[in-house]
Parts: C-alpha cells; sequence; structure tokens
C-alpha cells in the first residue's frame, strides 16, 4: 500500500507531497467559495482547468466576464496578457494567474518601445493591436481587438482610413482579404497556430474525405485556404454545433478539443498536425504551464499577483473600452 503522510482533511500522496486530483478539485471548490472568487479559463487550457472553471470562452468573452463579474478575486487560467486586461478592466480586484510564466510568443513579437516608434513613423493611421499584446502595446492603441470581433471592427472604420495592425500577420492579413482595407501589419506571429503543415493536413483529409477543415485566422493564408471555415475559437465552436458533418480537422491549439467534444460527443474532432517532425506540436506550451496543483496553490496563497502601474493601466483601458463599445 501507498504510504501516506499525516494529514488533517485531506490524503496527501508521497508523490512530491501533491494532493490528488479529486482532492485538488474538492480544495479548489471550496476555496472560491470561502474567498468569492471566480476562475476563468481559456479554451486552450488543460482539460481539468477547464473542467473546475467558472466560465470558460476566448479573449473577448473572458474580458466581458472580467468587466462584469462580482468577484472579489479572479484567477486568469490563461496566459499573462489575459491577466492584464482582467487587472486593467477591475483594478480594485486581485487578479492571479497560476504562473507567470505563462507567458505568449505573440505578445512578445511586439516589443512596445518598438511598436511605438512603428506608430510614431506613421502619423495619422488608427492603430489596431490585437488583444494579445502587453499592457504597454495597448497604451499605444487607438482600439484592441480579439479574432472574433476584428472584422467588426474594422469595418465600423472609414473606408480610406489608414490602419496600423499589430502585432499578428496572419490574422491582419485575412482581414485584409475579407474586407478589402490594406492595412500596414506588423510582422508578428503565434508560434502554435504559425506552424501548422499544410502538406500535413492535406494527407490527414486525404484519410478522412468527409472531414472538414477548420482554420483559426491566426494560421498562414495557405491554410486559411483550404479551411471549410475560419474563425476564432468561438467562432470554430460555434460552426461545430450547428453543422451537420461528423468529422472535423481542427487547426488551432488542441485545447479546444475539450470543448468540441463535451459540446458535440457525437462528432470526431481530430488535431491537426505541425511541421515539426518529432511531435505534432499543435499545443500551447505556455497555455499548458497552469495545472490544477498550482491552480489550487494560486487560490489557497492569493499568489502569484498581477499588478498593471495605474497610469499604464489608465491608457491602455481607452482602447479595451473601444473594442467592447464597437463590438
Amino acid at each position: 500500500m501507498e504510504p501516506k503522510v499525516r494529514r488533517g482533511d485531506e490524503e496527501l500522496l508521497r508523490d512530491e507531497g501533491h494532493l490528488e486530483a479529486a482532492e485538488l478539485k474538492r480544495r479548489i471548490a471550496a476555496l472560491k467559495k470561502e474567498k468569492n472568487a471566480v476562475i476563468m479559463a481559456h479554451y486552450y487550457q488543460r482539460d481539468e482547468i477547464q473542467e473546475v472553471a467558472d466560465y470558460i470562452g476566448d479573449s473577448l468573452a473572458l474580458a466581458r466576464k472580467a468587466a462584469t463579474t462580482d468577484a472579489d478575486i479572479i484567477v486568469m487560467c490563461g496566459v499573462h496578457f489575459m491577466g492584464e486586461t482582467a487587472k486593467i478592466l477591475c483594478p480594485d480586484r486581485k487578479v492571479l494567474i497560476p504562473d507567470p510564466e505563462a507567458g505568449c510568443s505573440l505578445a512578445d513579437s511586439c516589443d512596445a518601445d518598438e511598436f511605438a516608434r512603428f506608430v510614431e513613423a506613421h502619423p495619422g493611421y488608427t492603430v489596431i493591436s490585437y488583444v494579445n499584446t502587453s499592457a504597454a502595446v495597448k497604451a499605444h492603441t487607438d482600439i484592441v481587438v480579439t479574432s472574433g470581433n476584428a472584422r467588426k471592427i474594422v469595418e465600423q472604420l472609414p473606408q480610406d482610413a489608414k490602419i496600423i495592425f499589430g502585432p499578428d500577420r496572419n490574422l491582419g492579413g485575412y482581414i485584409n482579404s475579407v474586407t478589402g482595407r490594406d492595412m500596414l501589419l506588423w510582422d508578428g506571429a503565434c508560434h502554435v497556430h504559425d506552424r501548422f503543415s499544410l502538406d500535413k493536413i492535406l494527407a490527414m483529409k486525404k484519410e478522412h474525405p468527409g472531414a472538414k477543415i477548420l482554420v483559426h485566422p491566426e494560421c498562414r493564408k495557405p491554410l486559411q485556404l483550404i479551411a471549410d471555415k475560419v474563425g476564432s475559437t468561438a467562432a470554430l465552436l460555434a460552426f461545430v454545433s450547428e453543422d451537420d458533418a461528423k468529422e472535423y480537422i481542427v487547426v488551432t491549439e488542441s485545447g479546444i478539443l475539450f470543448e468540441m467534444r463535451r459540446k458535440c460527443p457525437e462528432k470526431v474532432f481530430l488535431a491537426a498536425p505541425a511541421d515539426d517532425a518529432e511531435c505534432q506540436c499543435n499545443h500551447c506550451e505556455y497555455m499548458k504551464l497552469n495545472t490544477l496543483q498550482k491552480l489550487y496553490e494560486t487560490l489557497r496563497d492569493e499568489a502569484p499577483e498581477i499588478t498593471v502601474d495605474p497610469d499604464l493601466a489608465r491608457e491602455a483601458l481607452k482602447p479595451i473600452n473601444r473594442m467592447l463599445e464597437m463590438s
């Protein structure tokens, strides 16, 4: 029998002192109630994180929920910029993140000082930044967008408006193609979406000829062109719920498959492969840094806490509010 350590009201395993999953979930539920906390999780989080979350959504949905929650503590299970956005929207709330090292390759591809110089070099341009950016980049932005509302917001601007779009070149190129605009694009990308393999996806399609191909607009244009549906995580979820196909090749971060399978258990969802020969690499290692154990410890200790300089937060709030007003 596995030796046990002495406990209070829980039973600890000798496995590095970690609690069993069932016990972690019980304690997380108790701490949420005790501390009036809400757990928000992005669709790309681990399955077990999504299972215990109070709210699951894409970046826009999480921002909306953060702006309206009455919880005293927000635990943002996502990456760092999502925690920043929640703190900017809720400066009087405590915002926690299970792992502060959960960054974002797309946000990292847009240095705030370099972006500021780029904006200054193009006077008269409306600056649109993807939500996947730091608070410092948002402070140099006129309107923040997500993949779900970018087209709607761009189409509300005058047809002859000069626009800078950053940092995702693939999403910006897609919005240009569907709106007829000629936005000036920052040269950034998400390392997960940018590495999906066209050849491997076409080979998978041959093996599953009835499968529809679902592509996130952060993917490269050749992948967008073979898609049956291009859309944000929320849009892809809505599509599979309403569509009559039985099988799908999903070209976005593989965490979304948890919610797709939950919503449509009778359908088959296949994770698209990437270019890496050794692994599919269709997951975001930053998103996966958050674990059930870290979530429990975060609620228990009320740390790590997200902080944003108040002056910076005031500037970053302006484009976020404009997004919420326009979407």
